[in-house]
């Protein structure tokens, strides 16, 4: 007889089933866990709306986090109780405490500060942060890139199944065609040699390995930036080669910030923000800036001009000067 899997096992099998990143995997089982053991390792099937309004409150009082960690506990129970556990909440209406949520003016970079920074990176980070600004992407869209993903006849950089689950082509930067084409050239060597190996195999979305096991050897599935070693797979053990990590990028970015000088607070994310400010400064329209960024609504969007408006305001002459 086959033995009852456990919970939290039924929660990774049915996120790696409507294919979840393995980011998100880790959070959803983090808040899981972490609720039940809130309640005395209760089992979840025996709580309901109370428990979860205690655990989402007590996050916002006691723990004092921020609105996005709240809000992200929140969606792991959601998913608990309506994908793994069966669970009809639409008459629930869970009403907790919610944290205060503040409205943040993004923080940008000028353009001699952007490229101050790039001028304090070395070697393929210095590549990936140009392509980062040079496109407006998130780091998990630049490090998710394949080898496919570039054309470089129609000189674009295609963008699939990305955070807004909208697909989007994006012009590829005239500056770095050749350096990323000479990238392209390296990427292929490399994979040659992991072929001769034993390895070669990438990691495919989807369903796509079992359908076609042949493509995860090809060179066009391959990273565009892959690591320099060959690492094992957390999800199948299988030793293979990822892309690079986001910690190591967002590390060398932070001391490239540092050794430029500057006294901000520099991260992968504020190299998009700055992308959408200065094409704003440029007179792009924020619909076409919109579809660029991939977001779903162009009131996401619409926090750059507000970005734009206070640097205006920074250009207003005091009366003492007057």
């Amino acid at each position: 007889m086959e033995a009852k899997k456990k919970l939290l096992d039924m929660v990774r099998d049915k996120i790696r089933f409507k294919h979840y990143s393995y980011s998100t995997e880790k959070t959803y089982v983090h808040w899981i866990k972490h609720y039940i053991f809130f309640h005395n390792k209760k089992h979840p099937v025996d709580m309901g709306k109370r428990e979860i309004e205690e655990y989402l409150t007590s996050l916002a009082v006691k723990s004092k986090v921020a609105p996005t960690t709240q809000n992200q506990a929140f969606s792991a129970i959601l998913f608990l109780y309506k994908e793994v556990l069966s669970v009809d909440m639409s008459e629930w209406n869970v009403q907790a405490l919610r944290a205060q949520e503040r409205k943040h003016v993004p923080v940008v970079l000028t353009k001699e500060e952007v490229h101050k920074v790039i001028e304090n990176l070395k070697g393929i980070y210095n590549l990936v942060t140009m392509l980062m600004y040079g496109c407006g992407l998130r780091m998990s869209e630049v490090l998710s890139l394949r080898v496919k993903d570039i054309d470089l006849g129609f000189e674009k950089v295609y963008i699939w199944d990305s955070k807004s689950l909208r697909d989007r082509a994006l012009p590829l930067p005239i500056k770095l065609k050749k350096r990323i084409e000479v990238q392209i050239e390296a990427v292929c060597e490399l994979h040659k040699k992991d072929i001769e190996n034993g390895y070669g195999s990438v990691y495919l979305p989807f369903a796509l390995d079992k359908k076609s096991p042949k493509v995860k050897y090809e060179t066009k599935w391959q990273y565009l930036f892959p690591m320099n070693n060959v690492s094992k797979d957390p999800r199948t053990q299988i030793a293979r080669r990822h892309h690079i990590h986001p910690k190591t990028l967002g590390r060398n970015i932070k001391v490239a910030s540092q050794k430029a000088n500057l006294n901000k607070r520099v991260t992968s994310h504020i190299f998009r923000h700055s992308y959408a400010t200065h094409l704003l400064q440029a007179g792009i329209d924020l619909r076409s800036i919109q579809e660029l960024l991939g977001h779903k609504s162009v009131e996401t969007t619409m926090i750059y001009t507000h970005v734009v408006s206070e640097m205006n305001k920074a250009k207003v002459i005091s009366p003492l000067d007057f």
